[in-house]
């Protein structure tokens, strides 16, 4: 059978358990698009910055009020070093994750996945999201949001993979990455054909390296 054609259960199989990161700007549809593929594969899904919130004590907005960015982005690194230690997960990473080359070795002991949508679909969909944004506060939010896209795409373009969506629900992102995943994971290696047989200098069979 074909990469290609590997069913959820096979390509599960295939993962032998790496994380699944999911990374990409505010309004990219992580978290929706992290539960549907969590599902298929049979894997549990962690929210990144729910985590934090957790951990913290508080909002993502209050966490920066209160700390600055800086300060949020190392609960941020702290956070992911403890989820990158679990396996069999897709986690929805904040879209800033990939600025600190400390969340980056966390991440690549996984799967990197980049969810790519134009500045406009990312715009309508964050205006129309009331979830508070402290990096998009400002007079102007469509500039603000360009120069952060300016900024990190290089940065996510580092991923494994690269899922390029427009108008796609969700589920068909999902599926979108099933199919792709298979493409980029190392081909188990087969068994030797014949038995390994071990000669010495003189062409004699020796039974081991000893």
């Amino acid at each position: 059978m074909s990469a290609a054609s590997l069913d959820p259960a096979q390509l599960r199989q295939r993962l032998e358990g790496l994380n699944l990161y999911l990374v990409g700007m505010m309004g990219a549809g992580k978290s929706a698009v992290g539960r549907p593929l969590a599902q298929a594969l049979g894997y549990r899904f962690v929210d990144a910055d729910s985590a934090i919130e957790q951990v913290a004590g508080l909002s993502i907005p209050d966490l920066f009020a209160r700390e600055g960015e800086r300060g949020f982005r190392s609960l941020e690194t702290a956070v992911l070093g403890q989820i990158a230690s679990w396996h069999s997960l897709v986690v929805a990473t904040g879209g800033g994750v990939v600025t600190r080359p400390e969340n980056w070795g966390h991440m690549r002991q996984g799967v990197v996945i980049w969810l790519e949508a134009p500045h406009d679909l990312l715009l309508a969909r964050l205006t129309a999201d009331p979830t508070p944004r402290p990096l998009l506060q400002s007079d102007d939010p469509a500039a603000r949001l360009a120069a952060l896209l300016q900024e990190r795409e290089p940065l996510y373009g580092q991923a494994d993979l690269r899922i390029s969506q427009q108008h796609q629900t969700p589920a068909e992102v999902a599926a979108l990455v099933l199919e792709a995943l298979p493409g980029i994971l190392k081909t188990p290696d087969a068994p030797p054909a014949d038995t390994l047989v071990l000669r010495d200098a003189d062409g004699q069979v020796r039974p081991s390296f000893n």
